[in-house]
Parts: structure tokens; sequence; C-alpha cells
């Protein structure tokens, strides 16, 4: 009888996928993991115990059971144990996966490679924020990939973080530089990114501290970036051209595979679908809702898994929607207060019970595609631009922090989709935002632009000649199966 390794699920090749542990970051990997296990790929995904225990939570005990050619498997954060049901500390995090997650991940290879049912490792799909598993791939001698979650035009933004420390913009020389005006100062020295202004770059150049844990742990990632096999975007073409275009002269091949959420609809596999990967349990009773609403009159309010605010903001923001007139559908985490518990006035809840929606999570990209939802409120994490590129829907944004600046200022300035507002929220600025998104001359001509995006992101996706799917198999057949 021939060994077990020899059975047909044994000539698979392996691929390990492991994100970022953080909600925008864990969901663009999973529709990775998913088109490749598709494509003939054993996959193992992995979460830190942590956010394991958060899906399973949010999902159900069986969520994560997988199937044979699809596996779970956790590595510890090396943060100690935290009982809350939200996302760790950025820094605190980025800070101990780089120092503490080598020494687990590299036992978790062995163990899968000493495992007489599964097929050995053939390849890491990495987030480029998780580069501690580049040494990994190397002692084994197979392709890693690194996959940037963020815009190109965000990645780029990170790309140049030491010439912004080796020109002397970074440390600010006090505090008073966030507010004096010294973040207009623009830039005319960064390709694909001309006449970007100091405030519209990642945000974490923002700090006085040469030490800054985030500034440096960047600086760091996008130099390995430099050593991997190739690096994937969750972009397509048309969108970041000259920003493409930038990057491919910096690093290794780079092939753009987005819209994924467009990308993974080609597969007809009722088991990967099942497979989720939120983290906080789904309302969908907001859908019925939109059901009821008239064709482009309800504006999505939504601002992330991370971004948190005062209850000052929260306020401002429900007078602003409130005094709008418009209907909206609003997603309150339970954690978005920093600190507090979100309290609404019971005043507003009272004024707009018959035209507003609140709730704590929701199928987004479900709600972005309804007919129903005409412009969204968002903090401009790419995930949601993205989807909301794909789905035609014109933006209002709010960058709390990372590359949400960087993408508002590109669809404000570049892509015609999106109006910036003030950090320093104002109900009045919200209300006539809103107002001009709905209905205004302004949100009409985004509208229209954010549908000719739609379209080219569309095109992309296609079966069998789009430039992102084509990109999927040039990177299996290319990069991925080269071992």
């Amino acid at each position: 009888m021939g060994s077990i390794r020899d059975s047909h699920e044994l000539d698979k090749p392996h691929a390990v996928c492991i994100p970022y542990p953080a909600q925008g970051h864990i969901n663009p990997m999973l529709k990775l993991a998913k088109i490749l296990n598709h494509k003939g790929f054993h996959i193992t995904f992995v979460n830190t115990e942590y956010n394991h225990r958060r899906l399973l939570k949010s999902r159900g005990p069986d969520s994560l059971k997988g199937l044979p050619s699809f596996r779970f498997e956790t590595i510890p954060d090396g943060l100690p144990p935290y009982d809350a049901d939200s996302t760790q500390d950025i820094p605190s995090l980025c800070e101990s996966t780089t120092k503490t997650c080598f020494g687990p991940f590299k036992e978790l290879l062995a163990k899968l490679n000493g495992t007489f049912y599964l097929p050995p490792v053939s390849c890491i799909v990495s987030d480029g924020c998780m580069s501690f598993t580049l040494a990994a791939a190397q002692d084994l001698g197979i392709p890693e990939v690194f996959f940037w979650t963020p815009s190109a035009c965000g990645f780029l933004g990170y790309m140049h973080y030491r010439n912004l420390s080796e020109k002397g913009y970074f440390p600010l020389k006090d505090a008073s530089d966030m507010t004096n005006g010294y973040l207009e100062t623009t830039l005319d020295w960064i390709p694909g990114m001309k006449g970007i202004r100091l405030r519209d770059l990642p945000s974490f150049l923002r700090s006085t501290n040469p030490d800054d844990i985030m500034f440096n742990f960047f600086i760091q990632e996008t130099h390995r970036s430099k050593f991997v096999s190739a690096i994937v975007i969750n972009t397509f073409d048309p969108l970041e051209k000259e920003v493409l275009e930038s990057l491919q002269g910096l690093l290794p091949p780079i092939y753009t595979i987005g819209p994924l959420h467009f990308l993974v609809k080609h597969i007809e596999d009722k088991n990967l679908e099942c497979l989720g990967s939120n983290l906080w349990k789904e309302d969908s009773k907001c859908l019925e809702w939109l059901d009821s609403k008239k064709s482009n009159s309800v504006v999505y309010v939504n601002f992330g898994s991370i971004t948190v605010m005062t209850p000052n903001q929260l306020i401002e923001f429900a007078w602003g929607l409130a005094n709008s007139q418009m209907e909206f559908l609003w997603i309150i985490r339970p954690d978005i207060v920093s600190g507090k518990q979100a309290i609404l006035p019971t005043e507003f809840v009272e004024e707009t019970k018959e035209r507003g929606m609140l709730t704590s999570w929701c199928p987004q990209e479900q709600v972005l595609s309804h007919p129903a939802i005409g412009g969204f409120l968002t903090h401009s994490g790419w995930n949601s631009t993205l989807e909301s590129i794909g789905y035609g829907v014109p933006m209002i944004c709010w960058p709390f922090f990372a590359e949400q600046q960087t993408n508002c200022w590109f669809k404000g300035t570049q892509w015609g989709i999106g109006m910036e507002i003030d950090k320093n929220v104002k109900r009045d600025e919200v209300e006539s935002l809103v107002r001009e998104l709905m209905v205004g001359e302004k949100g009409k001509g985004m509208k229209k632009k954010a549908m000719e995006w739609k379209k080219l992101a569309e095109e992309a996706a296609k079966k069998p000649m789009g430039s992102s799917y084509v990109n999927i198999d040039k990177l299996i057949n290319e990069i991925l199966l080269k071992h």
C-alpha cells in the first residue's frame, strides 16, 4: 500500500496564509486564501489565539472547522491575556508580533511538515506587517509573498518613511507642528504622489519621538519587503496606475489582485462561502430595513474596526446626521468611544427613529451593494474604500489613522469620489456634507465618477481576461509554484 502522502490531497501545493491580527487585514487575506484553495492549494490559515477565540464567539463553535484542504491554526501574539471584544492596542501588537511570533511560527511550520496527512508547506503568503515570516521561508527554501493590505498609495507612503526621516520631516520638532500649519507642507519628490501634503501621508509621521514604535515599524517592514519573492496588493491597475509604477521601481514583482471581493465571487463552493472572518457578530436585520427604502436614499455610516472617538465627536456626528434630514444606517461598535460606552442622546434617538437605524456590526458588502445606499460616511480604511468603489458609492471621509489620510487625499484629488470632513468634527459641517453627498451637485458628480470606477473595477476582476483575474494565475504560476 502506498504512503498516505502519495494520495491526491497530498500532491497539492500547501500555502500557509498569515494575516496581521486585525479585522481589516484578516478579511482580505481570507478572500485570497479562498481563491488559492479554489485554484488547487491546500491552505493553512493562521490566526492569533486571541482572534481565533473572537471568531468562534462571533460565528459559532463550528465556524472554523474548515474543509479537508482548508485548515485553521493559531499562534500566540505575545501580549498579556485580554478579555475584551475589541482590537488590541496596535503599537503593542506590532512590537509584540515582531519580537515574539517567529518562534511559535517556526514550530507551527515544523508541525505541519511533520503531519503525515498534510502536504508539505510549499509557500508562505504573509501580511506585509508580519515580516518575521520571511526568515522562516528562507530557512525552508520556499517562496514567500507579502500581501500588503493597504492601498498601493498608502503602501507607497510607508515606503518613503525612511526618506522622510533622512530629509528631516520626521520627527516633528515639537507638538505645535501638529497645529501650526507645518503638516500642510507640500511634497514634490514622491513619484506618483505629486502635490501631496505631509498631513496626507500615513499618520505615524506625526510624532516628536524619533523612536516612535509605528514609524520605525514601517521602516523595518517596508525594508524587508525588498527581499520577498513578490508583493501582492488588493487594488486594480487603472485606479492606482502612477503609484504602482512608482512602487515597481522599489520592490520585487508586484501583482495587483483586486478588488478581491469581486474575484472571490468566481468561486462556486458553498463550503468555502461559509468560512467568514468577522470578529463581531453581524446584524443582518439592517438589510431588511434597507429593502423598505428608496434607491440611493440612505447614508451608510461606519468607521471600521479600529477608529475610536470622544463622546463629544459621537454627539456631533449624531446631530449632524439628524439635522441633514437624510435617512441613515449607522454602525456603532461597542468600543467606538474610547474607554467608555457609546451613549447617544435620547432626543436624537427619538427624533430619528423613523429614518435612522443603529446597529453594532453588519455584513458591509451586502450593505454597500444594496440599491438603497446613496453615500458612505467612512473612516477611509482600504477595504471599505475599495468595496465602496466596487459598488459605485461616493464617500465622505473622516480618516482616523495610518494610511486612511492618504486614501482620503486620493479620493478627493485624484479619483473624484470623496470629500473630507474636519478631524474636529462639528454638526453643521456633517449636516452640510451629508446633504451635498446625497442631493447636491458635487454629490451627483461624485456619484457619476464612482460609477465609472465601478465599471473599471468589475472589468479588472472579470473572468477570463480581467487584469486582476489574470494576475492571480500569474502569481500562482510565476511565484507560488516555483519550489
